[in-house]
């Protein structure tokens, strides 16, 4: 019985390499989120003040933003990142420290955008109510 059997090799995944990526900053009251996408919307790193050891009230502070803006870029550097659109949404208090963490941890800022909803008139207010 001359049964070979075959030996399957996998093959080894290509190492992404995105020089520009977009970097997507969420400023909540509570929390900061930075996640660090290709062009094509792949997240290749992300972090979040939470993540880095802030609890309660100190994981809404500038600071724990611009902590976590350092720790989503040093994971973002292995994947070759460079250059970076900025969009930022959101009205909390870390907004600003986390693009000045980004730009401090040594990547290029091609752009800031404020993509925060703005609701134009609003939901239908409820009806009146009746004695």
């Amino acid at each position: 019985m001359a049964d070979a059997k075959k030996k399957t090799t996998k093959k080894k995944a290509k190492k992404r390499v995105c020089p520009q990526c977009n970097v997507y900053i969420r400023a909540s009251y509570n929390n900061t989120i930075i996640t660090i996408t290709e062009p094509s919307g792949d997240v290749i790193a992300w972090s979040t003040a939470g993540a880095n050891g802030f609890k309660g009230a100190r994981k809404s502070t500038p600071y724990a933003a611009q902590v976590a803006a350092e720790n989503a870029v040093e994971k973002a550097k292995l994947y070759g990142a460079e250059k970076v659109n900025v969009f930022v949404k959101g009205v909390g208090p870390g907004r600003e420290q986390a693009v000045r963490g980004l730009n401090s941890a040594g990547l290029q800022i091609l752009s800031i955008s404020d993509v925060t909803p703005v609701p134009h008139n609003g939901c239908r207010p409820k009806k009146q109510r009746r004695n």
